[in-house]
């Protein structure tokens, strides 16, 4: 691939990439909740999520969703439902100030892991990821050369510049909640979960082109 197409497409993606979605959100909350360090294992979920969409685009799964209702309604209602329920819980939040790192099990390492496969589960539910894939990649892939480099290239360039802008996101959040008293760190929360709850709301909405 020529370096124009690359940068061209690395500028492009980055425009998409900034705009706040759930992901980036997530980055900033958990800056926010935990700090940089931390909030790495979502970042590094999220990443891995745009190679394994970017495969599946490769692959046809992408045109899959775009031609079947009900698949592309089972992976929607499924971004639905895990979007709401983390913006519920954000929304019952008692703020992040102080908040100790602990999963499920009470440890430091169960909530590494629900860290990580928050923000894995959240890119890989929602079909219009797939949807965007299937319609923006192609624009850049030449035809006559072997589409898995290209694909490859493409899924590190975007996974890259995914990774610095969610990264910008959590220093944001750790930074800007050590200036907060707990009552501007429980709307920090709220207005996060709102926003997500938001995401859901419009992908609850959301319907193919082609219906």
């Amino acid at each position: 691939m020529s370096e124009v197409t690359i940068l061209a497409f690395a500028l492009i993606a980055f425009v998409g990439i900034a705009t706040p979605g759930p992901t980036v959100l997530l980055a900033l909350t958990n800056g926010s909740r935990y700090g940089v360090k931390r909030a790495t294992p979502g970042m590094i979920g999220a990443v891995l999520s745009d190679f394994v969409l970017i495969g599946a685009v490769a692959l046809g799964l992408g045109a899959l969703l775009a031609a079947s209702e009900f698949w592309f309604s089972v992976v929607k209602w499924l971004g639905v439902a895990y979007l709401a329920f983390l913006g519920v819980t954000l929304l019952r939040s008692r703020g992040t100030l102080d908040l100790p790192l602990q999963g499920s099990q009470g440890t430091e390492s169960g909530a590494t892991r629900s860290i990580f496969i928050k923000s894995f589960l959240v890119a890989i539910t929602n079909p219009k990821g797939y949807l965007f894939f299937s319609a923006f990649l192609p624009q850049f892939i030449e035809p006559a050369l072997p589409q898995a480099p290209q694909y490859a290239m493409l899924a590190t360039v975007f996974a890259s510049i995914d990774f610095a802008v969610m990264f910008g996101y959590a220093l944001l959040g750790s930074q800007a909640v050590r200036f907060m008293r707990r009552s501007g760190s429980i709307w920090l929360d709220r207005i996060c979960g709102g926003a997500l709850l938001a995401l859901a709301g419009s992908l609850a909405l959301y319907r193919r082109a082609a219906s």
